[in-house]
């Protein structure tokens, strides 16, 4: 069963313009590959990249921890625990 979350117009609004201007960041590191550019600049891209979908991350998951997680745990299902847990270990690989 897939769960869902409904989100404020501000919260969606906020995590839309991050993944647009990661989109954007994404293209640009495409069109400096097509350019030919100097593999250094390339890596120095792709690691504003990789920090802009980290914060995305960390943002997404301090909204579900203080929503998803709470409303759960106070309906009595605590394997929202678990399931947290576990995307906290994928992420930190």
């Amino acid at each position: 069963m897939n769960k869902t979350k409904e989100r404020t117009v501000v919260e969606k609004k906020d995590l839309i313009t991050r993944l647009n201007r990661i989109e954007g960041q994404v293209r640009g590191v495409k069109k400096m590959v097509e350019e030919e550019r100097y593999c250094m600049d390339i890596i120095t891209q792709v690691m504003a990249v990789t920090a802009a979908l980290n914060s995305f991350n960390k943002k997404l998951l301090n909204e579900h921890l203080h929503t998803c997680v709470v409303n759960d745990i106070r309906a009595g299902d605590t394997e929202v625990v678990d399931e947290l847990c576990e995307t906290i270990q994928k992420l930190m690989k």
